[in-house]
């Protein structure tokens, strides 16, 4: 995106992290968990073991529409979509092996998600909020965040 562009964008615009609080939509349903199984074994006592919960099929479509719900204004919420089509392509699980960067916002680490949610690792809710926090904290706008990516190569 041209540099002139993202600047009038960027202009005049504000992104107010206070919204994030006002804006919240309801969380991704997530799969559950297979149930714990038991074995009985040969003396009559029973061990439990946990299964892992299961991984889903990241949705970028879904992880968008999350998104749209925290940026109501529409410049900054192309250029949001711009910069983490280029980071994750929108992938909750997404991660950058020479780098350990991890989800849609490509957090480095990616337990610094951890303040937004237990669920870090696996929720495009508690990725999106911590990105656009960080974002809002760091840049100020998701456009000033896409310029400095257009330039540097990261945010």
């Amino acid at each position: 995106m041209d540099q002139e562009l993202l600047a009038a964008n960027s202009e005049g615009s504000t992104f107010d992290l206070e919204s994030l609080e006002v804006n919240k939509i309801e969380v991704v349903e997530e799969k559950k968990a297979e149930p714990e199984k038991t074995t009985e074994s040969a003396t009559g006592q029973t061990a439990t073991t946990a299964s892992a919960p299961p991984v889903g099929e990241p949705d970028p479509g879904t992880a968008q529409a999350v998104a749209r719900g925290y940026v109501t204004d529409g410049n900054e919420y192309a250029c949001l979509v711009m910069l983490w089509n280029r980071e994750s392509n929108w992938n909750v699980y997404a991660h950058n092996a020479s780098s350990g960067a991890y989800g849609i916002p490509q957090s480095l680490p990616g337990s610094k998600m951890a303040s937004e949610g237990a669920d870090w690792q696996t929720n495009p809710d508690t990725q999106i909020r911590w990105g656009l926090k960080y974002i809002a904290g760091r840049y100020g706008t998701p456009c000033s965040a896409l310029a400095h990516s257009d330039s540097r190569g990261w945010y």
